[in-house]
């Protein structure tokens, strides 16, 4: 199995996290290691995928809980496990409880505010970043937590790089033009910048901020892209958590 890593967190020993890729379980095409039940796998597979993943980062299934991400701005704080309903963000302060985010192209966000504890997992396609979901995350942290911007440390994930991610006129019109590459008649859209922009304006230091170099689109042996290759793609999963044994 390989796992992503990010090496802005593996600063904080009380932190756990995993990005999934397609390799693991000696998993066949077309589906390969997926995570997401709602892809066309077969559920036990998607059973057995989730328990090594899961277990590779010392959780249980029963330590994970997963969102229904329906593209949103909503903004949830979790205290237990399970599936929750719709939203694209998650929020907690609970050691042993991993915030899991869905990704096949989509930029997922993952932030720790190193004072208070406190871990969020975002998932943000170009609707939830023009919805300014990861600003409404920031302002929730520091509103309803008391977290300061010298004190968050965020790790952008591997998501599809503007070159490769062709959007329509009507939506590359929702962005500021800095975001967006017009070639030939052809809009391409920044997603990733977005949401470094929104980071760094809130006030988040850049030495805080690591994005992800790999493109999901152009890593075809590596990583899940729902616009590579359509219905027959699989999910990765990004998974972040305060680690069991921590005590505040």
């Amino acid at each position: 199995m390989i796992i992503l890593r990010s090496i802005i967190l593996s600063k904080f020993p009380e932190i756990i996290f995993g990005f999934s890729t397609k390799i693991g379980a000696e998993r066949k095409p077309p589906f390969n290691f997926n995570l997401s039940f709602s892809v066309g796998d077969k559920k036990i597979i998607v059973e057995e995928n989730r328990k090594l993943f899961f277990g590779s980062l010392g959780l249980r299934e029963d330590q994970v809980i997963v969102q229904k991400q329906i593209h949103s701005d909503i903004v949830r704080y979790v205290e237990k496990s399970g599936c929750v309903s719709e939203s694209d963000a998650l929020i907690t302060d609970k050691v042993n409880l991993g915030l899991a985010v869905s990704a096949a192209d989509c930029t997922s966000i993952f932030l720790y505010d190193k004072k208070n504890k406190i871990i969020s997992a975002v998932h943000s396609g170009w609707r939830g970043t023009q919805k300014k979901i990861l600003l409404k995350t920031l302002n929730k942290l520091a509103s309803d937590f008391g977290s300061k911007t010298e004190n968050i440390f965020v790790y952008i994930g591997p998501s599809i790089k503007q070159e490769n991610y062709e959007v329509g006129e009507e939506v590359a019109a929702l962005f500021e033009e800095k975001y967006v590459l017009k070639e030939k008649g052809k809009y391409f859209l920044d997603v990733s910048g977005v949401n470094y922009d929104i980071l760094y304006n809130f006030g988040i230091k850049k030495d805080n901020i690591e994005i992800a170099s790999l493109c999901t689109y152009e890593n075809f042996y590596l990583l899940h892209s729902y616009r590579r290759d359509g219905s027959y793609s699989g999910r990765s999963m990004g998974i972040i958590a305060l680690k069991v044994d921590y005590e505040k």
